[in-house]
Order: C-alpha cells, then sequence, then structure tokens
C-alpha cells in the first residue's frame, strides 16, 4: 500500500492547509515542464498528485487512514531490519545509459530508495542517470522496522565515465595486442603485450640466478 503521506513529505496528522501547501510546493517542483519531461521528476509529479487525490479529499482520506492503520497493524515484524543485499549492474556509467538496481530486506515494513521514494521489500528498478553530482550519483537504501523504530542503511555508489575515457581505454587494450612493426629492437614485430610479457620473463630468471649464485 502507497503511504501518500511520505509522498506529500507531511505527518500523519498532517491539517488540510499543511497538505495543500504540500502539494502546491512540490507539484511546482516535480512538474515536467520544469525538468525537461524528465521521467523520474515526472513520476513523482504522478505520485504528488495522486497522493494529493486522496489526501485532499476528506471522506477519501479518512478510508485510506483506516486501510493504511489496518496494514500497519497487519504486519509488524519483531525481529531488526536488515539489508540482504543491494546491488547494481554497473558501478561505472555514463550520463543517460540504463541502470539496473536490485535489493532485497528482511524484518522491515517502511523501504525506501533515495531518491526514489518507498519501494517494495525487494525488487528491482531500471533507471537513467541524468546527473552527476561530482561525477557520482549515490542510492541509499533505507530499511525500517517501525515497530522496534530501527532502521538500517546501505549505500551504492556509481561513478561518471565519460565516452572519451572508455575510448581511451579501448585503446590502449587494442594498443597492447596489436602487431608493431619490425625494428631493430623488435624484428619479429611482436605486441606489446608479448614484449612485456618476455621482459618480465628474463627479469624472473636474471633474480633466479643472482639468488642461486649468492647461496651457493
Amino acid at each position: 500500500m502507497k503511504n501518500y503521506y511520505y509522498f506529500l513529505s507531511v505527518e500523519e496528522n498532517a491539517g488540510d492547509e499543511e497538505i495543500r501547501k504540500a502539494y502546491r510546493k512540490l507539484s511546482v517542483k516535480y512538474h515536467p515542464d520544469k525538468n525537461e519531461n524528465d521521467a523520474f521528476f515526472a513520476k513523482r509529479f504522478m505520485e504528488v498528485q495522486e497522493a494529493y487525490d486522496v489526501l485532499g479529499d476528506s471522506e477519501k482520506r479518512r478510508i485510506y487512514d483506516e486501510n493504511l492503520s489496518h496494514q500497519q497493524r497487519s504486519y509488524r515484524p519483531t525481529l531488526p531490519p536488515a539489508i540482504k543485499s543491494f546491488s547494481s549492474n554497473k558501478i561505472r556509467a555514463q550520463k543517460g545509459e540504463e541502470i539496473i538496481i536490485k535489493w532485497q530486506t528482511n524484518n522491515a515494513d517502511i523501504v525506501k530508495i533515495i531518491p526514489f521514494g518507498l519501494e517494495k521489500g525487494y525488487g528491482e528498478r531500471a533507471f537513467k542517470i541524468t546527473d552527476f553530482k561530482n561525477g557520482e550519483f549515490q542510492l541509499l537504501l533505507h530499511a525500517t522496522n517501525s515497530l522496534l523504530n530501527k532502521t538500517v542503511v546501505r549505500a551504492l555508489t556509481i561513478t561518471e565515465v565519460f565516452e572519451n575515457d572508455s575510448e581511451k581505454f579501448r585503446n590502449e587494450v587494442e594498443e597492447l595486442f596489436k602487431p608493431q612493426k619490425p625494428s631493430r629492437t623488435n624484428p619479429g614485430g611482436q605486441p606489446k603485450i608479448i614484449r612485456l610479457v618476455l621482459a618480465l620473463v628474463f627479469v624472473l630468471i636474471a633474480v633466479l640466478l643472482l639468488y642461486k649464485t649468492f647461496n651457493s
């Protein structure tokens, strides 16, 4: 069951005027027209609108409060909350690249992932990063047991990769395995990686010979 009070960032005992003010503030903040139709802001705008449609109507709010209270009473784990897993299919990504995160919690009746909001106790979500902060995009998974008033948190950080960086890395790898033109120092035109391996082998042989000489 969705927590509409969380969507509007108000307490469950908030008054009608407080709910209206929260709705006006958030609807402006998340309106798609002000956020270049970003999918994340569009979804948050819909959540805020959905929440106000219920909490802004006295009868709908009364029924909703009854259902919410029943749900909270029916599921109240008595063990401390735990995060079993929280992972991403990528830890380095470019802007606009799709990321898939997965999570699983135990003994938590309130689960939220920042910046997305409330989630189920387990699941997965696909999204695209439109903005990094100082080269990083951080997600925080909060698992709360409201009966025990305990919360555990785990962070997940995605590091920004620029297209030219990935191309540079790929070119460097290709250069290592690329056959070279024959020369006085490399008559066979061997790739750099083979020459590096051979050089390392020769160094190890020299070290072993020296070791054997000093210990004979």
